[in-house]
């Protein structure tokens, strides 16, 4: 199977250069310009893949709020050529969207048939790229969350290991549910999902379980043997954010689960892994 990874720089778009038996073509950023139509017709047309994945994002969800024109051309208008694309090579098409196509008012992990309202304008410019990627003859929409591990160690639950390693307090929600999951099980279950020819769909991909952030780094803290009172306890309604969060974001990964045969490791399991990577490292 011959993928082109569009985005190939980021978190989740750098894992699958590490793919065996794969012919894989890596672009980044500096390689092409998502947001020039020309130019993903070009190099889809050049590369002619089985499968096209779009990781790229713009995922500054406070500065959508000021700066909706890129926001909507990266996250949506930059998938609707790469639906055309995909349609010339007849290629496949997968792309990645949020838990923030949701409202968070729920009270149970939101499956794939719950109606998406978004509250910002990164989440609705995140549901018009869900749109615009069902233009391609044969796609995949996979919903991930709270991303961890990688080669960008900037998520939020490597800040929570690094304040609480070097003894440095650092707030946590205490009332903002997710379901983090680690970037290895969402890229391997992609490649489930294309090795089972299952037709095109919305996935919600993510690790199984759900928790608040508090419950993330209490978790954490006692992996790593940290002390557990530097996590401060912050509700989301008391921070000043320029864009509206989601409160209730756990997505349900049961659908995926039938569809792979199994569900995802649980986000504590995916969390251990990452910290033995990570410990290996050192």
């Amino acid at each position: 199977m011959k993928l082109l990874i569009l985005g190939a720089g980021g978190q989740l778009g750098g894992t699958f250069a590490d793919l065996q038996g794969h012919d894989v073509v890596s672009l980044a950023r500096r390689d092409v310009d998502v947001t020039n139509h020309d130019a993903v017709l070009d190099a889809v047309r050049t590369t002619r893949p089985d499968v096209l994945v779009n990781c790229t994002a713009y995922n500054d969800v406070d500065g959508a709020e000021d700066d909706a024109a890129t926001a909507l051309t990266v996250n949506a208008l930059a998938v609707r050529s790469m639906a055309a694309a995909a349609a010339q090579a007849a290629a496949t098409l997968v792309h990645y969207s949020t838990d923030f196509v949701f409202d968070g008012e729920g009270a149970r992990p939101y499956d794939e048939a719950d109606r998406a309202r978004p509250v910002s304008v990164y989440g609705c410019s995140k549901l018009l790229g869900e749109w615009f990627a069902q233009d391609a003859p044969r796609w995949y929409v996979l919903r991930v969350e709270s991303l961890f591990g990688g080669r960008q160690a900037r998520s939020s639950v490597d800040k929570i290991v690094s304040a609480l390693r070097e003894g440095r307090e650092t707030p946590v929600f205490m009332d903002r549910v997710v379901t983090p999951s680690y970037v290895i099980d969402v890229r391997d279950a992609t490649m489930g999902l294309l090795a089972g020819e299952k037709g095109s769909g919305l996935y919600h991909c993510v690790n199984s379980g759900q928790g608040t952030w508090a419950d993330v780094g209490r978790h954490l803290a006692q992996a790593i043997g940290a002390d557990p009172s530097l996590l401060r306890l912050t509700s989301v309604r008391d921070v000043a954010l320029r864009a509206r969060r989601p409160v209730y974001c756990a997505l349900s990964n049961e659908r995926l689960a039938a569809a792979l045969g199994a569900p995802l490791p649980t986000w504590q399991d995916a969390v251990e892994r990452y910290l033995g990577v990570l410990a290996a490292q050192t």
